[in-house]
């Protein structure tokens, strides 16, 4: 005889195959949730293939100056990131001192820090009458508005994210592999390159793409810190501020430029925090 699974009241279940009430609203708000994201994008994605101002873009001088500024600033960024944040990201996760995790809040606080503050933050302390740009003004070096500025002001949004994920990486070696690394007489310099470095580098990499993208797409503290001077100062997202009033579809194809690259290093970061996860 089939016996039927019942409730508490003696009736008999849903028919087997129809989802229930909440399941339903689960898939609702999550289907609804995913729209909000990714419809803006896939908008901007649609309304940039379908013109044709792409045509255009190769040989436009302001475009061109942006895109090289960009690069060539981002590129900067992640050399510093990965230099100055890696003995940091190392120190972090191996030793333990007296006020570690003061020090961790305020590494990571420029990412959730509003841009506008962190812009203001850069000016006060390098600025012209700044903490330090006084001084260095004195011998004079002007930060503001100079392409050095905005390499300050990318590396201060998107070196946290670096150092985040290599801290992550150096954590999750098990202290077992270094332990038994010591026995063997590595040490120091040689315990790292040979030991620790050659386990942790897939993180390391996932931070280098994560902060790169972060750094690309910065806007908020590089206007107020560098400006938004064309050919010295306007990266890619200040130029689709700049010329979205005026001339829209190349704003649409510089995002949609922007978008691309994000999506890139994205997929590119996650497969490698992904194979730093099962390594470890």
């Amino acid at each position: 005889m089939k016996l039927h699974r019942s409730t508490e009241n003696g009736k008999p279940s849903a028919r087997r195959g129809r989802p229930p009430a909440d399941k339903l609203l689960v898939i609702s708000v999550s289907v609804f949730t995913f729209l909000l994201l990714a419809l803006p994008v896939a908008v901007l994605m649609a309304r940039g293939v379908g013109s044709r101002a792409w045509e255009g873009l190769p040989g436009s001088a302001t475009v061109v100056s942006a895109i090289l500024l960009s690069f060539a600033s981002t590129f900067a960024v992640v050399c510093l990131a990965a230099c100055l944040g890696t003995p940091l990201a190392y120190a972090l996760s191996r030793y333990k001192f007296r006020g570690k995790r003061f020090v961790s809040l305020f590494i990571e606080l420029p990412i959730v820090m509003p841009p506008a503050v962190a812009g203001l933050a850069l000016l006060l302390t390098f600025g012209r009458n700044g903490v330090i740009g006084s001084l260095l003004a004195d011998a004079g070096i002007i930060i503001p508005f100079s392409i050095l500025a905005v390499i300050i002001a990318q590396f201060f949004i998107s070196a946290p994210f670096y150092i985040r994920s290599a801290q992550v990486g150096f954590s999750s070696i098990a202290d077992e592999i270094e332990d038994a690394a010591r026995v063997d007489g590595a040490h120091g310099w040689l315990m790292f390159w040979h030991i620790t470095l050659p386990i942790a580098w897939r993180a390391l990499i996932s931070g280098m793409i994560l902060s790169w993208a972060r750094a690309l797409g910065e806007f908020g503290a590089t206007i107020l810190f560098a400006g938004n001077l064309q050919g010295k100062t306007q990266t890619m997202p200040l130029l689709v501020y700049s010329i979205f009033e005026r001339d829209i579809d190349a704003a649409i194809w510089t995002g949609l430029i922007l978008i691309v690259l994000a999506l890139i290093a994205l997929f590119l970061s996650q497969s490698f925090a992904r194979s730093q996860d099962r390594l470890t």
